[in-house]
């Protein structure tokens, strides 16, 4: 979201009863007065950690479809609201918070303790995500529509469980 952007509240009931309402806010979370992207991501941990006790294939094959539902939802709200990447849109960090939780979870799982592994993945997708470093900030800026919404934050992903798994690299070289 880009700055000086108000906080938009739909307020037709009948609208806020739809599927892409619902999925995009997740559940109404997205609803949040107070960092609903962040609340988003706290929000999506327990699904991420059920994706992490799946079969890897139907963890990424639940991620994908996700991902696709996401950017039809997001794209309805942008419609509703006139907004790209309204705040009340959060569907996007929990994609991205679920794929930084699966990828360190599915890489580090069996040599870190499990809640180490999930306050990395929390801790590094919330400071990318937020910081947006190139590609984040320009996926952000350049495309737009649902996908816009969506593919930053699976960039966010991607950037910061490579960053974990730099930094956990390079201290196991260190200690070697």
């Amino acid at each position: 979201m880009t700055g000086g952007q108000r906080r938009v509240v739909i307020t037709n009931y009948t609208e806020s009863r739809r599927l892409p309402f619902i999925v995009a806010t997740f559940l109404g979370v997205g609803l949040s007065p107070v960092a609903p992207g962040t609340v988003g991501s706290v929000a999506a941990l327990p699904l991420a950690v059920l994706l992490l006790h799946w079969p890897i294939l139907f963890s990424s094959a639940t991620l994908v479809v996700l991902f696709m539902l996401g950017t039809w939802c997001a794209n309805h709200l942008e419609r509703a609201t006139g907004l790209h990447d309204a705040q009340i849109i959060v569907i996007d960090e929990v994609v991205g918070q679920c794929l930084t939780l699966l990828i360190l979870g599915t890489w580090f799982l069996t040599h870190i303790d499990p809640y180490v592994v999930l306050a990395l993945s929390f801790v590094s997708f919330r400071l990318i995500d937020i910081l947006k470093p190139w590609p984040v900030s320009w996926l952000d800026q350049q495309v737009g529509g649902g996908l816009g919404v969506m593919i930053d934050d699976v960039a966010a992903a991607l950037i910061a469980a490579g960053l974990v798994a730099g930094g956990y690299s390079l201290m196991q070289l260190a200690w070697s």
